[in-house]
């Protein structure tokens, strides 16, 4: 069961430690949030949606999901909308000032934006079924339960890890400079994984 959990925990540290639209949100809002605890719902949402997506692909009902063009195609079609307006959005933002409360994002757009980066990025939800689901195949029992525990486990860890290291950012940032710098870096990241999902729509249908 040891083992199981160990390879649960490297498999899932592999694949959420590279830079994608999903970190970069909640690291931006972590540096963006006057107060830590306002960073709180995007962090929630994000270990929330990744917790679901690994026990869908654990227990194969998201493999069943992905069989089904109509499915698939609006998946990407949403995906792709959502992240485009996300950018946007994260773009045109300024750095919030740690004064002013109503400068930063709002607890319902973080969730929205967060569900969205999370759920419709059909990237993400590849890497999981193809990686996680593939590899828990060979478990069975408590073994099983260990290893998606320890996936689980990495993803909130994480993400309240770059929350807490995107407020200590902001915090050094007075000036809202590097903030600003933060949000265009963000929205092209975010700008960048669209065009890859579009590119892999294209190819896949």
């Amino acid at each position: 069961m040891l083992a199981a959990f160990v390879h649960g925990f490297i498999l899932a540290l592999g694949l959420i430690l590279p830079l994608g639209a999903q970190n970069v949100f909640v690291f931006n809002q972590g540096a963006s949030q006057p107060k830590f605890r306002g960073a709180l719902p995007v962090i929630i949402t994000a270990s929330l949606c990744d917790t679901l997506l690994i026990l869908l692909a654990v227990i194969g009902v998201s493999v069943l999901i992905l069989t089904v063009p109509a499915l698939q195609i609006g998946i990407f079609s949403i995906g792709l909308f959502f992240l485009l307006y996300m950018g946007w959005s994260i773009w045109n933002s300024e750095p919030a000032d740690v004064r002013k409360k109503e400068s930063a994002m709002s607890p319902k757009k973080q969730i929205m934006f967060a569900i969205s980066v999370s759920l419709l990025n059909p990237h993400a939800i590849l890497d999981t079924i193809g990686v996680i689901g593939t590899s828990s195949i060979q478990y069975t029992g408590q073994e099983k339960a260990a290893f998606t525990a320890a996936t689980i486990f990495v993803s909130w860890f994480w993400f309240f890890c770059l929350g807490i290291a995107g407020k200590a950012v902001g915090q050094l940032d007075t000036n809202g400079k590097f903030l600003k710098g933060i949000n265009k870096a963000s929205a092209l990241m975010i700008w960048g994984v669209a065009i890859y999902i579009a590119v892999q729509f294209i190819h896949l249908f």
